[in-house]
């Protein structure tokens, strides 16, 4: 990419982008209205950015039951962690630095809610208490301590045809995830189809964990 194509100021952004529109910037609010709630009730799936004190980027999805992310008052929510792989990137970026995003998706609905603000890791026993998923009390849960909140549009996912299967892109062409973890691990000689046993146990064992929790041993 050539310097002297690198926009470097919001100026130079500016010189190709018309200003936003008025209802863009006022549709943004400092707290959880009954409208974010309401949201934030629906939604079954988050995606969560972070960064670590260098700048280093990471964005990891969050899922559960409808709700699963709490409310816990106008300006503070709790994400309640359940089982992952243990890299705990999400986790560690927030010790280095504490800012968050979030955007909260429903299925069927092309329409997002994007919550930003700054977040603290808690094993606070009343904290964990307000955010159970199920009959799953959480071992540690993320509270978002909310800055900015809005609605964002649904253009992203209407070009994604994200919940219109007959826009779903065919996979036939498309390596088996098992394939690609192979490949990946650098051990060319496992067998793709032990590598998606393994993964489906895992999922079998492990999705409705709480976070830090010792999964069952295969076959008990």
């Amino acid at each position: 990419m050539r310097d002297d194509t690198t926009i470097t100021t919001v100026d130079g952004l500016r010189e190709i982008y018309r200003p936003p529109s008025r209802p863009a910037v006022a549709k943004q609010i400092d707290h959880l209205d009954a409208n974010c709630r309401a949201f934030i009730a629906h939604s079954p799936f988050v995606t969560v950015a972070t960064a670590d004190a260098a700048g280093r980027c990471d964005v990891s999805p969050r899922g559960g039951l409808p709700g699963f992310v709490r409310v816990l008052d106008d300006h503070r929510l709790g994400i309640p962690d359940l089982s992952g792989n243990n890299r705990l990137d999400t986790m560690a970026n927030l010790v280095d630095s504490p800012g968050i995003g979030l955007l909260f998706m429903i299925p069927g609905l092309g329409e997002t809610l994007r919550v930003n603000g700054r977040a603290a890791i808690t094993t606070d026993p009343d904290t964990l208490a307000l955010c159970p998923i199920a009959e799953i009390v959480p071992r540690v849960v993320t509270v978002v301590m909310v800055e900015e909140a809005y609605i964002h549009c649904a253009k992203a996912l209407r070009r994604a045809s994200l919940w219109h299967p007959d826009g779903w892109p065919d996979l036939s062409d498309l390596p088996r995830v098992a394939c690609m973890l192979r490949d990946h691990y650098g051990l060319p000689d496992l067998d793709v189809d032990d590598v998606e046993r393994r993964l489906a146990d895992s999922y079998e064992r492990t999705t409705w964990l709480a976070g830090g929790e010792t999964p069952p041993i295969a076959g008990d």
